[in-house]
């Protein structure tokens, strides 16, 4: 073996070895948003809560995301990546601690903001660090595992903020939690090592994106906005699509809820297959169109487990080939600050998309056209990354 083979290899082991450590430290946001929708039922009979309540504080998670994305990621100007992940993952330690000890509403929404201020922080840094080792090679695949340490982290708080809660008290469940949030933080504090050939962050220089950069930024926001919201969308009505069609509440819910399990594993799988391919666009422009497909032919109910298996093995298994843009869209050294604005358009996008979809079931009656809403955002997410590679080939220097 070489010398220049020597250091090619460990620099390789490296990578997946921070891969495994920010995937488990990410599933910390998973299992922290969770926690409100797992304990409602105690929260309901403590404090007396209507839904539209425990509604409110599991979206106030993501409300700090509207205002923040931009200058977290300026900041990466002034603090390290690691430093940076770690203070968002103790925002959301201290979220979670301060909902455990939280006696009323006004307490448990200040907790609930204060964890979201700490997700975006994460969400930016973990996306940012992953793509600082894989750029150029193996990103989707990387991504796609990244990006499904979320739903992973939700599966399991489903599972064992139940059981905590059953064992000791909901306040013990929502501590569990900020525990792991903050063991995490010091795991990415201690543990967590930069690239060799990444940039330390700089303070001075122009804090924008150039055209071409911007540009792609906000078209790969897009296409992962879309994407995100089209899902929130089905999770949110395609269950009572089936129940129109006969299902009972809790078994709708079962059936479309193994779309997500499904998912867990084609994303990755569907990022290996676009690395070694090559064919990113062609991938993403299949399963868009499974997607579309599953979604529309809901209503034949005789069909709902398998249109959720497909909907899970194909319509939502791109994910890490669509956030793979983002080592394409920006420059290594404004990588920080351009998440930020990726993040800012994603969350306006996600934050629009399911009351725009209520508005429909109001106005309609039907749980169909908010279904038929989310098909609309899948194809338009396949639309917008066309506009992306075009883009690219315009805007690319001579």
């Amino acid at each position: 073996m070489t010398a220049a083979s020597s250091r090619v290899l460990p620099q390789r082991d490296s990578r997946w070895l921070m891969l495994g450590l920010l995937f488990a430290c990410r599933t910390g946001l998973g299992y922290q948003f969770q926690t409100l929708g797992s304990l409602s039922d105690p929260l309901i009979a403590q404090f007396g809560f209507r839904y539209a309540e425990i509604g409110t504080l599991i979206g106030l998670f993501m409300l700090p995301g509207l205002v923040l994305a931009l200058p977290a990621g300026y900041a990466g100007r002034y603090l390290s990546d690691q430093m940076l992940a770690a203070i968002g993952l103790l925002c959301l330690a201290a979220g979670g601690g301060i909902v455990a000890l939280a006696p009323g509403f006004g307490m448990l929404a200040f907790g609930r903001i204060a964890a979201g201020i700490g997700f975006v922080f994460s969400t930016l840094y973990f996306t940012k660090m992953v793509v600082d080792w894989f750029a150029g090679n193996q990103l989707a695949t990387a991504m796609g595992i990244l990006v499904m340490s979320w739903p992973f982290g939700i599966a399991m708080g489903q599972i064992g903020h139940v059981w905590i809660a059953t064992q000791f008290d909901w306040r013990t469940a929502f501590g569990v939690a900020a525990a792991y949030c903050a063991v995490s933080a010091a795991a990415i504090y201690l543990l967590y090592r930069a690239p060799p050939h990444a940039k330390p962050p700089a303070a001075s220089g122009p804090a924008g994106l150039p055209r071409t950069e911007l540009v792609l930024t906000l078209l790969a926001a897009t296409v992962w906005g879309l994407f995100n919201a089209g899902y929130i969308v089905y999770l949110s009505f395609a269950p009572r699509v089936l129940m129109a069609g006969g299902y009972g509440a809790t078994e709708a819910a079962a059936v479309i809820s193994i779309a997500s399990w499904v998912m867990i594993v084609s994303s990755v799988v569907a990022g290996q297959l676009a690395d070694r391919t090559g064919r990113r666009d062609l991938i993403l422009y299949i399963c868009s169109a499974a997607a579309v497909l599953s979604l529309l032919l809901l209503p034949h109910t005789a069909w709902a487990v398998m249109l959720a298996l497909a909907f899970g093995l194909l319509g939502a298994a791109p994910a890490g080939i669509i956030m793979a843009l983002t080592g394409e869209a920006m420059s290594a050294h404004r990588r920080a600050f351009g998440m930020g604005v990726f993040l800012s358009f994603f969350f306006v996008l996600v934050s629009a998309a399911p009351p725009f979809a209520g508005w429909l079931f109001d106005r309609g009656g039907d749980p169909y056209w908010p279904i038929v809403f989310a098909a609309s955002l899948f194809a338009g997410a396949a639309l917008v990354n066309v506009l992306f590679r075009v883009a690219k080939r315009k805007l690319a220097p001579a």
